[in-house]
Parts: structure tokens; sequence; C-alpha cells
């Protein structure tokens, strides 16, 4: 099953953008809870927003990402020259002869950017991953955290944010993992963070866009 076939066989409940209420109320929280955030009406505004919060020369680091390829956050990252691209270079890189230089390198990015699976209204962010590549540096290992999130993952709580990932997150996921590598995806770890204690070390970019899964 493809990712077109899966648009009408996956309740459309998750994918449906948030109202403007919901969304303030995730914002005054996720604030609360020492998360920055900022507001995009679409992809375009997003990525501006995202690439004027990161000085030249940086190292960046990104997981796979719908939402930062979506918004061309991904090929500026990749082909500008203007970071240390992270991804691209731990790519080039010889898996069984310099694994430990892998790992270093993406577990502690001067920046780290991704997206999540859910917001809730409380304040709180949940990502699922099969490797988990992505989770250590966002909850502790990155200097600073960037997440576009598209407002169709807001959520009320944690509960109702377990269910999108499962009932919604992870279908798209796997259609996309065998398209793209010929393997199953899978909801192996999930981390939520339900605050920030350093203050603003994560931004969360919500963008008025159904982006990502």
């Amino acid at each position: 099953m493809g990712l077109q076939d899966l648009d009408g066989a996956v309740s459309t409940r998750f994918g449906e953008l948030a109202d403007d209420a919901r969304v303030q109320r995730a914002a005054v929280a996720l604030e609360a809870n020492g998360i920055n955030v900022l507001r995009a009406a679409d992809g375009p505004e997003a990525k501006r927003i995202v690439l004027d919060l990161i000085p030249k020369g940086s190292q960046v680091h990104h997981g796979a990402s719908e939402s930062l390829d979506a918004c061309g956050i991904t090929h500026e990252i990749e082909t500008s020259g203007r970071y240390e691209d992270i991804r691209s270079r731990t790519f080039s890189m010889d898996r069984a002869t310099q694994a430990d230089e892998i790992r270093r390198l993406g577990a502690s990015p001067d920046f780290m950017l991704g997206s999540v699976h859910a917001v809730t209204e409380t304040g709180s962010l949940i990502t699922a991953s099969m490797s988990g590549s992505q989770l250590g540096p966002y909850s502790s290992g990155a200097g600073q955290v960037i997440l576009v999130v598209g407002t169709q993952k807001v959520v009320s709580d944690l509960e109702e944010g377990l269910r999108r990932v499962e009932e919604h997150s992870f279908p798209f996921e796997d259609a996309r993992a065998q398209a793209a590598y010929g393997v199953r995806s899978g909801v192996n770890m999930i981390l939520i963070i339900n605050r920030e204690i350093t203050p603003g070390r994560i931004t969360v970019v919500f963008v008025d866009e159904v982006l990502g899964f």
C-alpha cells in the first residue's frame, strides 16, 4: 500500500488542521513549559523563520522529516554551503570503521532540526521513532532543537497523542519507509517531552498547513 492509497484508508480525524483556539492553547502551554513557540502561515514562512534562527557556519543535524522536506529546509541545509551538515557528512562515512564517530556527531549537534508526531494542548511533545536516532538530540544532546510542526498535529492530551501516533502517523511512516528503504518501520521508541529545563533550548514552529504525518 502506497502513501496515496493510505490517504483514503487512514482516518482523517488526525489529518485536519486545528482551529486557532486549540493552537493558541498549545502554544501558551508550551511556553509555560520552557519551550519557545513561533508561528508561520505556510511552509515558505516557516523556512525563513527556521533559517533566521541558525547562524551561518553552525553544525546542523536533522532526521528524515517530511515536514522539513516540504518546507524546503532540508534542501537548504544540505546544499546551501552555509552550514556544517551533519546528516550528509555521516552518510558519507564508513559505518564499519567510523561507527563511533558517526554516533558522536549525531548525538550532540549545535542545532537539531525535525518535527514531532503530536503536540498536546497541555504543552507536551510526542515523537515516535524506529531507531531512536533523533530522540537523544531532542531530549538533551543538541544545543538547540527546532521542530517544524503542522497544526494538524495538535491534540487534546497525551492519550490522544499516542492514539495519533498509532492510528495516523505510523501507517504513513511505514509506507514511506517501505517505498524509500524497502523495510518496515516501527513504533519502537517514544519520547515525551513535558517540560524543557533549559528555557528556550527547544523551539516549536507551528505552521498553519498540513505538513508531515
